[in-house]
């Protein structure tokens, strides 16, 4: 019989690293926190499956736009200095990656992931209808308001379709009001939305029906337990009591809470989280939503409709683990989404959300081995843990099988 495996987080990535561990015959348990699954940063991110917009957030001339950024109220980063020596060795080996030749390097591996996630979610077509989920295959639509930038990206190798602002609008109506404000648009097709919350219940039912799923269990892991260079079990807090919780094998999957406990083991993993906002609009019969996956480029913000909603993602907000709403920022973007579509949703309905999305200062994910045998990662995702979450999946049960890759995963591992 296949060994024990315990997976510590019930967010998209740690369901999917459960249910590809089970499909491989290991006998799985989850550990979760939260009453119900999906329920952080997989919760209402911005719903967008892009599996070739993958490019990562570090490269050439960022670090000047960054500095722009602080000093507008409508400006996609906020950042608040913490006395946390954390914050700042990962800003360090952030601006380490802020070069072209390092962003060409990992937004290739990138898309090898994301091309392995694609089929990852095809094959789970068969177990989960997608209807479930509200997957829509939408395409992506890139609008750019400076011409100097819309022609730069517009003269890369395979851009796309190239848009003028009136075929922008014409083709996406949505945008009619944005298009005197638009230098022209990339479309995409074969990228995709859905609901990440919905796609987590969904899996989350079909593990519970699985034959090699041992359940689910509830409770704050505070700290892993190590004797004789293995993890021996994971101390679990639920309410007043404390239990431990052993295995033959551990999966680290639990967002930024992955750094706290990787801690406790003596392993310093270089994530740190950027708060990200979200607001969702109830469609009207007579609204005019994104048929489109929408971004805005310059403006960072994501627009996609889901299901009979219109969810918008945006903002970079480093100020360390703070999930409280900052008013001025959802009123920023609150006006920014009414500019650029004030037609799309029923604005006076408007929910309001925010995650902590776990990054790495590469964009790049970091999954497979630790220095414990016995002890494997699958964390870092940041805003693309939706978009990786099956093909990381793969990845990692075919580490922890032994496997060769399917790729090479220089960059993807915890010694890069």
């Amino acid at each position: 019989m296949r060994e024990q495996v315990l997976v510590i987080g019930g967010g998209v990535v740690g369901l999917a690293s459960a249910w590809w561990l089970a499909e491989a015959g290991y006998r799985v348990t989850v550990l979760e926190r939260a009453p119900e699954v999906g329920s952080g940063s997989s919760y209402g991110n911005g719903g967008q499956l892009s599996y070739r917009y993958v490019s990562p957030l570090a490269d050439a001339g960022v670090p000047l736009k960054a500095l722009q950024w602080m000093f507008q109220d409508t400006g996609p980063l906020h950042f608040r200095p913490e006395a946390d020596l954390r914050q700042y060795r990962w800003l360090a080996s952030f601006l380490a990656h802020c070069r072209a030749d390092v962003n060409r390097k990992t937004t290739a591996k990138l898309l090898e992931l994301g091309e392995l996630s694609r089929q990852g979610m095809k094959q789970l077509e068969v177990t989960i209808p997608l209807d479930e989920f509200d997957w829509r295959d939408a395409g992506k639509l890139v609008v750019y308001r400076s011409r100097d930038l819309f022609v730069k990206a517009a003269g890369k190798a395979g851009a796309g379709e190239i848009w003028s602002p009136s075929e922008c609008a014409a083709r996406e109506p949505s945008l009619a009001a944005a298009e005197p404000l638009l230098a022209g648009g990339i479309y995409n097709s074969g990228e995709a939305v859905a609901d990440c919350h919905a796609f987590c219940l969904a899996l989350a039912d079909r593990l519970r029906a699985h034959p090699c799923f041992q359940g689910f269990v509830g409770g704050e892991a505070r700290r892993l337990l190590v004797d004789g260079g293995l993890i021996t079990g994971i101390e679990v807090q639920d309410g007043a009591d404390t239990r431990t919780i052993a295995a033959d094998s551990y999966v680290l999957a639990a967002g930024i809470q992955s750094r706290t406990l990787s801690d406790t083991v003596g392993i310093t993993l270089p994530l740190y989280p950027l708060k990200g906002y979200s607001l969702t609009a109830p469609i009207r019969a007579d609204d005019v939503a994104p048929e489109i996956s929408v971004t805005d480029f310059e403006r960072k913000v994501l627009y996609a409709r889901i299901g009979d909603k219109l969810r918008v993602a945006a903002m970079v907000d480093m100020v360390g683990e703070d999930l409280s709403h900052n008013q001025k920022r959802v009123d920023s973007l609150t006006r920014q989404v009414k500019e650029t579509m004030p037609r799309a949703a029923d604005y006076s309905k408007l929910s309001v959300w925010a995650g902590l999305r776990p990054a790495t200062p590469s964009s790049a994910p970091i999954i497979g081995a630790t220095p414990y045998a016995n002890l494997w990662l699958n964390v870092g995702h940041g805003p693309l843990g939706f978009t990786f979450a099956c093909g990381s999946a793969a990845l990692l049960a075919g580490a922890m099988q032994g496997e060769a890759p399917p790729f090479s995963l220089d960059g993807l591992t915890l010694r890069g």
